[in-house]
């Protein structure tokens, strides 16, 4: 079962004039070209890949990533990184504020997303990420077996997966409790062994003058009137993600302890109050 994060103070909404329509015009033609070019580039690679690598994916995985790092380019958002991505098979652990967060995890590494089954559903959001390979999850205990092999399968193949622990996205200004279900899978015993997770920091900077929650999309905010905010947005801020060390399953003994150990990482490297970065 899923929950939503919801908040009576909700940032008013910016007045889109003329000119931040013509900005949202070509942003969001910027933003089409490049994810639906790409998309039909890597499923005509993915007619090449399935057969020679199945569910490997050692190329397509390249054109998500470079689809991810210039959409801030197109958006005209600074990006900034630190630490180092985790390298081979394990799991990715981050907070959660946006839909932007798919664009910037994956612009640093090439992951897979772990979603909940119902976006499977949504209409084109739904393809794109199939078309990609994320996975989808019920989170229903009946279906923990069947999903955690389904994982332990993914890994095998050397894929890193995307989990956000805090279960709903937030207002990006606070992090909210990790849920230590989501870490179960880990500790099955084919995994556990070689099993790391790596906590990952994502913090949002909005623009000079605007509401610090900015980018943030949570509760019941509509996904079309967010996005067209940000596309008309004059001058635009930044994101800074933080990559800690990965943290190794089998040097705690439960979930509910590696659970605690990544909340503190990634809170560690959570900053909501930082300036935003010089050059955003």
């Amino acid at each position: 079962m899923s929950y939503t994060w919801r908040s009576e103070d909700v940032p008013a909404a910016v007045p889109v004039g003329p000119a931040g329509w013509v900005r949202a015009a070509l942003r969001g033609t910027g933003l089409i070209v490049l994810t639906f070019g790409c998309l039909g580039l890597l499923l005509a690679l993915r007619l090449l890949e399935r057969p020679l690598h199945g569910a490997r994916r050692p190329w397509t995985p390249w054109i998500t990533q470079f689809v991810c790092r210039n959409a801030f380019r197109v958006l005209g958002m600074g990006y900034h990184a630190s630490g180092r991505p985790l390298a081979g098979a394990g799991a990715v652990v981050s907070n959660h504020a946006s839909w932007l967060d798919i664009f910037t995890l994956n612009a640093s590494q090439r992951i897979y997303y772990v979603a909940k089954t119902e976006i499977g559903r949504w209409p084109g959001v739904g393809w794109l990420a199939r078309a990609t390979g994320a996975m989808f999850i019920n989170r229903d205990p009946r279906q923990a077996r069947a999903q955690a092999e389904e994982m332990e399968v993914r890994l095998g193949l050397g894929h890193r997966l995307v989990f956000f622990p805090e279960g709903t996205s937030s207002d990006g200004r606070r992090l909210l409790p990790f849920r230590t279900t989501l870490f179960a899978p880990f500790f099955a015993p084919d995994l556990r062994p070689a099993m790391q997770v790596q906590p990952v920091s994502v913090t949002y900077h909005a623009p000079a003058g605007q509401d610090p929650r900015f980018y943030a999309w949570w509760g019941e905010m509509g996904f079309g009137g967010h996005l067209l905010q940000v596309l008309a947005a004059p001058r635009q801020g930044s994101v800074t993600v933080v990559f800690h060390p990965p943290i190794r399953v089998a040097d705690h003994p439960d979930r509910k302890t590696l659970a605690a150990a990544c909340e503190a990482a990634v809170r560690a490297g959570f900053r909501p109050q930082a300036a935003a970065p010089p050059g955003a």
